[in-house]
């Protein structure tokens, strides 16, 4: 939309009519090729997510052998626990399509891989918005006091539910919706 141009009065979101008219055709590729494609995007957005995953979890190990843990409360404790698991979890799920891919590699299973690894991603990342507000929950505790812990963790689940699942869910519902009675937009 260039300056001074007329705002768009279209109802539907962008690009939504080059789905609607080829939903499956964006691009010039054979399902082969889009599934080469989607798995080869799917493992490098895991692969980004896994290092810092990894820091993590690594950070978390050690802090156990630190000369304050044995002050910490129970709640800490806990939060501490759950974002232990959390990462771990995260990080199972995250190097499973790795591992995937490697045992069915040339098995003709192309198609099951970026399933089942899409699965496996989503749950990753839930796995590690759990890790997260739960370290949150915890430094926010040991900083400022379990009230404005409570405070800090919604925040934190409330951020990774709306930029996370809400706005990517609200465009899957747009673009997924039935068509409306014809002659309607």
């Amino acid at each position: 939309m260039g300056a001074g141009a007329p705002p768009s009065t279209d109802a539907d979101p962008p690009g939504h009519a080059r789905l609607e008219a080829d939903p499956g055709g964006l691009r010039d590729e054979t399902e082969v090729e889009r599934l080469d494609r989607n798995l080869i995007e799917l493992l490098q957005e895991v692969r980004v997510v896994q290092t810092g995953v990894q820091v993590l979890f690594a950070f978390l190990l050690t802090v156990p052998f630190s000369a304050r843990f044995d002050e910490i409360t129970d709640f800490q404790r806990g939060a501490y626990f759950a974002a232990l698991v959390g990462t771990a979890a995260a990080s199972v799920l995250l190097i499973a399509p790795t591992s995937v891919h490697r045992i069915l590699f040339r098995k003709g299973q192309k198609e099951y891989m970026v399933e089942l690894s899409n699965r496996l991603a989503i749950g990753g990342l839930l796995s590690l918005a759990v890790a997260m507000v739960a370290a949150m929950l915890m430094v926010s505790d040991v900083m400022f006091g379990t009230a404005f812990a409570i405070v800090v963790g919604a925040a934190t689940a409330l951020a990774f539910g709306f930029v996370w699942a809400w706005l990517p869910l609200r465009r899957w519902r747009e673009i997924n919706r039935p068509p409306g009675p014809p002659g309607r937009p």
